[in-house]
């Protein structure tokens, strides 16, 4: 077989964002915001920084006004219920005014500023992560302190500039320069993301919750299966051979009876048993690895389903373990909401990343916001630095694409 391209070729930049290109004449080196060498001339881009430095105290009023008043108004309420809520809506607030000021930046001091990772919210389960996850937020609270300590600056840049039109006409375009050198280094210090390990720790503690999450609920699961089947059957097999074995004498035949009904309650509580070891980890796959775990799913399809894997060895267990319940999830939705006539599936390895694809030529329609279970595969292959892609149009067919890190198997 042919192996696909790897997602991560084909869907190359998935959640990433690059920063916007300068549109002014500026040079630039290796990707970083060099203003070209400055002239005595009062040039398009010497008007964009002057324009900036008047702009700056107004601006500078309004960002001292808002932290202010969240510091002030959050931190004297935290006490209450109210409180924390406020200060971490100001915190969501303050991360809007940081996207104006990196615009602001962009457009008249031509720097290139990348956006921070936005904070994963909608991940975080109830409103009390939520909370917590908008109160620590790094970003927010830099933004608040750029606010609080631009008031003097804003003042200063303003004034000198208002009266250099008038009075330094000449040397204008010299202060400019190196007025607003201090405005990019601020943007840099303050609003620019910081480096790549504030984000993964941000995704990291995101992707912990979910995995808990994720483990509960499957504990949980377990716990009702158990409770509502094979538990069940085996207190009505108890009480039944207690009948049977009261009946023994007086009544062989009806005695008989309830041990033939006691044995038919053995072979279904068995059955359950056996469902349920699969859905915690299938024999199967420990014993034959996923190639024949994948086609014994495929076996208990309702549309037929082809499946190929071409894996020169086992992966990590975990990865293994993963890898079989995204397809089985995936193939139950085939069998209950897709009306395809057919199905494939597809493993294989891509350098460092196990690669798979499920395809099925049903109606489509499928979405990752559609429903929890693919919200919830998505979440759960994104905790382990994995990859989700649903291609889904109306009238079909749907393409499902999943990366997950390769891990060789411990010996």
């Amino acid at each position: 077989m042919t192996a696909p391209s790897s997602a991560a070729g084909r869907f190359g930049g998935i959640g990433r964002t690059d920063g916007p290109d300068r549109t002014d004449g500026a040079d630039r080196t290796d990707g970083a915001d060099r203003p070209r060498p400055l002239g005595p001339a009062y040039d398009p881009y010497t008007w964009k920084e002057i324009a900036h430095l008047l702009l700056n105290l107004p601006v500078a009023v309004f960002g001292f006004v808002y932290a202010v008043t969240a510091l002030a108004t959050g931190g004297a309420l935290t006490l209450t219920v109210i409180g924390l809520p406020l200060l971490a809506l100001a915190l969501l607030g303050a991360r809007q005014l940081g996207k104006l000021e990196r615009a602001r930046a962009r457009k008249l001091l031509g720097m290139r500023v990348e956006e921070p990772t936005p904070l994963p919210l909608a991940r975080s389960g109830g409103p009390v992560p939520r909370l917590w996850m908008a109160l620590k937020d790094p970003v927010g609270w830099r933004t608040l302190l750029y606010d609080a300590v631009r008031l003097p600056w804003g003042i200063l840049t303003f004034c000198t500039v208002l009266v250099s039109l008038f009075v330094l006409w000449p040397v204008l375009p010299y202060l400019a320069r190196g007025l607003t050198n201090v405005d990019r280094a601020m943007v840099r210090g303050l609003l620019s993301p910081s480096d790549e390990l504030e984000r993964r720790i941000a995704e990291l503690e995101t992707d912990r919750g979910v995995v808990v999450d994720t483990a509960a609920a499957d504990l949980r699961r377990i716990e009702r299966d158990l409770h509502d089947g094979a538990q069940a059957r085996l207190v009505n097999l108890a009480m039944g051979l207690g009948l049977a074995k009261e009946k023994l004498l007086e009544d062989p035949d009806a005695a008989a009876a309830m041990v033939d009904e006691a044995h038919g309650e053995v072979k279904l509580a068995l059955q359950e048993l056996r469902d349920l070891a699969r859905g915690i980890h299938p024999a199967v796959l420990t014993d034959r690895g996923l190639d024949a775990a994948l086609s014994s799913v495929a076996s208990r399809c309702t549309v037929p389903v082809k499946v190929t894997a071409d894996l020169p060895a086992r992966p990590a267990e975990a990865i293994e373990g993963i890898a079989y319940f995204t397809v089985s999830e995936l193939l139950q939705n085939v069998s209950k909401h897709s009306g395809a006539r057919s199905a494939s599936v597809d493993v294989w390895r891509s350098a460092d990343r196990l690669l798979i694809q499920v395809q099925d030529d049903g109606r489509g329609g499928a979405r990752l916001d559609g429903g929890s279970g693919m919200r919830g595969l998505a979440e759960r292959l994104g905790a382990v630095d994995g990859l989700f892609v649903v291609d889904s149009p109306d009238g079909g067919p749907t393409v499902v694409t999943a990366e997950l890190p390769w891990r060789d198997r411990k010996a």
